[in-house]
This record gives structure tokens, C-alpha cells and sequence, in this order.
């Protein structure tokens, strides 16, 4: 097939997209590098905004696409709450923008990159995807209402989609060449490594939560398996021809210390933890129930256990900070 991938020269996008190309797929790119790296992409690059729908139009003139896998968004919970109008309308408008090209188009299947952040605070563990939708980020917020305009462009125009809602992503690519690159980095994984490797303390928000060793617990899903799914999902919708959503994720959860425990034994440095007090909006747990993924499209994770992650982001962040 060939394949349109927005937000492809990001960290899971460009993954994904190697993926593809060794499955055989045609792969092209559309990507405005925002937070995302040239030469991370291994296919034809179109460099533009989906905000901009010249950018759309003029950048895939006469290109004839089979699916889409939309990965280009903002992605990050707390600075969402800080940038709403920013989240808001990249989310939302630059996906809009994105459909109208499909169906002008005449593309008629769509994978998204959605989030559990949609859930928010869920009462029932595992999370699965009947869940209540109450995110309490405008990242959650924004990724939910891009879902139901999902749902209403194909009621109306029969464009059908696959929403894929992420846990938390982790790891890097098993030939260690792409790993998590922020300008701004959040994602406890690599900002753990990047401090234990200069030496800085780490700040870990809340000691006291009610998990077995006081921290968070979340569900991690290395970054290969995220890119199998997406192919898994791509199959599913050229089958079917209809509509769905399924949760990834390993349907378990690490704790926080768990975590920078396992970077420390695969480092071989220590981590000079300052606790803090707890941030608002961190539920103590949460994890997937992935069984709606495996029974259907027939996705089980196979690089998401603990070492695998940890292994593979620390040798990213070893060859890419040339320091250690």
C-alpha cells in the first residue's frame, strides 16, 4: 500500500515508518519538524504544516494514498495546561485540515494516535476501552474530541478509522539509531537517564501514593511494539472496512522506583533521587487492559518487558550523548 504518515520524523512516527518500508509499503512523510528530525526519515519527506492546508495540497500534489497514519500533534499532558490554545488547535484544526484532504481525496482509512490520557482518573483497573472518557489535561481533552470527529466524518463520509490509545511509550529502537529526543523532556525514562549520566539529581513528585513502594505505577509499551500495532491496525481496516479503538499497552504497571532502579542496574550509575511533593493530576496507577488489541488484531507486545525498554533507551542515550 501506500501510505501517507503525518509526524513521521518523530520518535514513534519514524519508527513506525521504517517499519512500513520493510513490510514494502510506499511511505511519504508530512512532517512541519517541530519536534521531529529529518534524519530520522527514510522515505520521501514532505516538509509542512497541517494547520496550513496549501501546505497539504501543494506538498502531496498528484500523491495517491490507500490509508493514513496521523501521529503529528502536540503530546505533552502539563504543558498543555500551559499552552491550551496551542493544543487545541494543532489537535483538533490540523487533524480537521487533515481529513479534508482525505476526503477529497478519496482516502477512506485512517490510523490515529490517540492516548489513555482521554480516561483521566479511572476508577476500574485495568482500563479498558468502555472506560469513561473524563481526561483532566487539554492533551487528553483534545486527543478525545479529535477521536468523535473521527466518528462523525465516518457516519457522514465513511472514512474509517482505527484510534489507537497509547499507555506510555518507552524505549528505543532495537538497533539503538532512534530513541525519545524532547527539547523539553517530561517522560521519566530518558530525563532518569539524561540526569544519571551528568551527574544532576533527579526530581521524583510523590512518595506517598497508595502503591507498594509509595510512587507511580504506569504502563510502559516499548516503541517497536507501538509500530507493530500501527501495521497490525493498517491490515485490519483494509479487511474490515469499519471503525474501532483498542488500548496499548502490557496490561501491568512499574512503579516509578521500579523504574530508576532498572536504569541504575543497566547503567551501572546511581540516580541522586530529590523527592517532591506530589503534582497535581497524577493518578497512583494505571494500566491497560490490552485484551480487546490481542484478541482482535491479534497484537501481544514483544519488547515491552522492563529490560528490553530500559536496555535499549540507555544505549540510544549513551551513543547520542556521546558522554559516557
Amino acid at each position: 500500500m501506500k501510505i501517507l504518515v503525518t509526524g513521521g520524523a518523530g520518535y514513534i512516527g519514524s519508527i513506525t515508518t521504517r517499519k512500513l518500508i520493510e513490510e514494502g509499503h510506499n511511505v511519504v512523510v508530512f512532517d512541519n519538524l517541530s519536534t521531529g528530525h529529518k534524519e530520522n526519515v527514510f522515505c520521501k519527506l514532505v516538509v509542512g504544516d497541517l494547520l496550513n492546508p496549501e501546505d497539504i495540497k501543494t506538498g502531496l500534489k498528484n500523491e495517491h494514498f490507500d490509508a493514513v497514519i496521523h501521529f503529528a500533534g502536540k503530546a505533552l499532558a502539563r504543558e498543555s495546561m500551559q499552552k491550551p490554545s496551542d493544543y487545541l488547535n494543532n489537535n483538533i484544526n490540523g487533524g480537521i485540515n487533515l481529513l479534508e484532504y482525505m476526503r477529497i481525496n478519496g482516502i477512506s482509512n485512517i490510523v490515529f494516535s490517540s492516548t489513555c490520557a482521554i480516561y483521566g482518573f479511572s476508577n476500574k483497573l485495568p482500563v479498558s476501552e468502555n472506560e469513561d472518557k473524563l481526561p483532566v489535561s487539554i492533551y487528553g481533552e483534545s486527543k478525545l474530541i479529535f477521536e468523535k470527529i473521527l466518528s462523525w466524518y465516518d457516519q457522514i463520509y465513511k472514512i474509517k478509522n482505527v484510534c489507537l490509545r497509547y499507555f506510555n511509550a518507552a524505549g528505543a529502537s532495537l538497533d539503538y539509531s532512534i530513541g525519545e529526543m524532547h527539547s523539553n523532556e517530561t517522560h521519566i525514562i530518558p530525563l532518569a537517564i539524561e540526569k544519571a549520566i551528568r551527574g544532576d539529581p533527579f526530581s521524583l513528585f510523590g512518595s506517598n501514593y497508595p502503591t507498594s513502594d509509595g510512587t507511580c505505577v504506569r504502563d510502559y509499551i516499548h516503541v517497536e511494539d507501538l509500530a507493530i500495532a500501527h501495521i497490525k491496525a493498517i491490515n485490519y481496516l483494509r479487511k474490515n472496512n469499519e471503525s474501532n479503538c483498542f488500548n496499548l499497552g502490557t496490561g501491568k504497571g512499574y512503579s516509578n522506583l521500579q523504574i530508576l532502579k532498572a536504569i541504575e542496574d543497566i547503567s551501572h550509575l546511581t540516580i541522586d533521587i530529590e523527592y517532591k511533593e506530589k503534582r497535581v493530576g497524577d493518578p497512583p496507577i494505571i494500566y491497560a487492559n490490552n485484551s480487546k488489541a490481542s484478541d482482535i488484531l491479534k497484537f501481544r507486545p514483544q519488547y515491552s518487558d522492563l529490560d528490553t525498554i530500559i536496555k535499549t533507551a540507555w544505549n540510544w542515550h549513551k551513543k547520542s550523548l556521546s558522554v559516557y
